[in-house]
């Protein structure tokens, strides 16, 4: 009973707390002038919270009863008769990079993890479980995504995580590493559900940035911290990959008929010029004869020119 009226307590000042977060984040929203305060006031807040859930595990172990004492004393009774043989059965090693959390009686033991390195514990009323600390890796498998504009995409990532309270991990949930794995999935199509095509393709890091803050904020009660989330591919359908490469030609050709024709008349314009300045003078329309007469006589010798007087077809074109 006293345990169901702690975890109601506690479960009530969690509503209270995140009621305040919640109002706090409004005021930011508008543009209150602590809202720069409150990253700090959560990180804060969290931090008090796993600490008391730590010791409210903690601090059981002082109820195991009458019974629970007088087979602890005869534990440590046998524990002394046995010496020195039940000291190997006392004795434990844990690694640097691993805690252990000793049950007593089936109660988590006072003070918390131990390790690393030797501890001590009973063993008839006392067992332990090692809890891994290192930065645990694992690939989100490729998952099929209805975006917001109606595209199925099939996306895939990556999580780093690692046991930031080894107790919560224990004591919380049943297995934390196949339950970070089944919400990272939920959430990435959570995600993807409300972004357009174009935002995915686009935003992978903003898209990373808000699956890592929801999976922190869900795996805190379990003492998961969840470090980083990569997208790692998106791959599209195949009839619309050729139908967005055909436009992206059809763009690109577009774009070269624009250009062209812009040449095109840029050309027009600088001839319309020259044929003025021509104009002008009849002797620049003989020089320009030449010119092109000695191009064609470089380029190709084997072509036979004859060659006739400016005066001669002025003659032709009058008559």
């Amino acid at each position: 009973m006293e345990d169901g009226r702690e975890t109601a307590a506690m479960r009530e000042q969690n509503r209270k707390d995140r009621q305040i977060d919640s109002e706090l984040t409004s005021q930011n929203n508008k543009g209150h002038k602590y809202g720069s305060l409150l990253p700090l006031r959560f990180s804060v807040d969290r931090w008090c919270h796993t600490i008391d859930d730590t010791q409210a595990l903690e601090n059981t172990d002082s109820d195991i009863g009458l019974c629970g004492w007088i087979l602890v004393l005869f534990s440590i009774l046998l524990t002394l008769l046995t010496l020195p043989l039940s000291i190997w059965m006392c004795i434990k090693i844990v690694k640097e990079y691993e805690r252990a959390i000793i049950f007593r009686l089936g109660r988590i033991l006072r003070g918390g993890a131990k390790g690393p390195g030797l501890f001590f514990i009973l063993p008839c009323t006392d067992s332990f479980i090692n809890v891994d600390m290192r930065t645990i890796t694992f690939d989100i498998p490729p998952q099929e995504v209805l975006t917001k504009d109606s595209v199925t995409v099939s996306v895939d990532g990556v999580v780093y995580y690692r046991v930031q309270n080894a107790t919560l991990a224990v004591a919380n949930i049943t297995n934390a590493d196949a339950a970070t794995r089944l919400l990272a999935q939920t959430t990435l199509r959570n995600v993807l559900g409300t972004k357009n095509l174009a935002e995915i393709l686009s935003d992978r890091e903003e898209i990373a940035h808000s699956m890592q803050s929801t999976l922190d904020d869900a795996t805190d009660d379990w003492g998961i911290k969840v470090e980083r989330v990569e997208i790692k591919d998106v791959k599209l359908p195949l009839q619309l990959q050729r139908a967005m490469a055909a436009e992206a030609e059809a763009t690109r050709e577009a774009r070269a008929k624009v250009i062209a024709a812009e040449g095109e008349m840029n050309a027009s314009r600088a001839l319309k010029e020259a044929s003025l300045v021509i104009a002008e003078s009849p002797s620049a329309l003989q020089l320009r004869y030449l010119q092109t007469l000695n191009t064609i006589a470089a380029e190709k010798n084997s072509t036979i020119i004859f060659p006739l007087p400016i005066d001669m077809m002025q003659s032709f074109v009058k008559h």
